[in-house]
């Protein structure tokens, strides 16, 4: 049987509860995962330009976004992955708290892939984790991915 590569996941996220959470609904999903953690959206760009402790990260297949950071938030972030050539076809899913309206209309302005509002209880935050890990690594053609 012909080994799967590990898909690569970025989670750009600030809060560690969310981080422990994600990383345990998507260990839970059995699939060959890979979560790759930054705090903040400047941690963000460095990470997807491979810049300075970031040099040896590898390109993530998604990104996981929240968008309110500190330091360059999910919007700025969403920005300048789009506007450049080399990661512009990584899909990006808006995972947030914010179900407001401008933000969801900014969020696909930007290209987002899908927008995901955090869900308050912790088993749907669980279960919309489980779905998107399942759904992107099962369902979808990954760009740059020929397998």
């Amino acid at each position: 049987m012909e080994k799967t590569r590990r898909i690569e996941i970025l989670l750009v996220e600030d809060d560690q509860g969310d981080v422990d959470l994600t990383a345990e609904a998507l260990e839970g999903s059995k699939l060959p995962l890979s979560l790759n953690v930054v705090r903040d959206g400047f941690e963000a760009m460095e990470y997807l330009h491979r810049r300075g402790r970031f040099a040896k990260a590898p390109k993530p297949d998604i990104i996981l976004l929240d968008l309110n950071m500190p330091r360059k938030d999910g919007r700025q972030v969403l920005r300048e992955i789009r506007e450049d050539p080399d990661l512009a076809p990584i899909p990006v899913i808006v995972l947030t708290a914010s179900a407001a309206d401008e933000d969801i209309l900014r969020s696909y302005e930007l290209r987002c892939n899908c927008y995901l509002t955090k869900p308050v209880k912790l088993a749907e935050f669980m279960k919309v984790v489980r779905v998107v890990g399942d759904f992107w690594a099962t369902v979808v053609k990954l760009p740059g991915r020929d397998e």
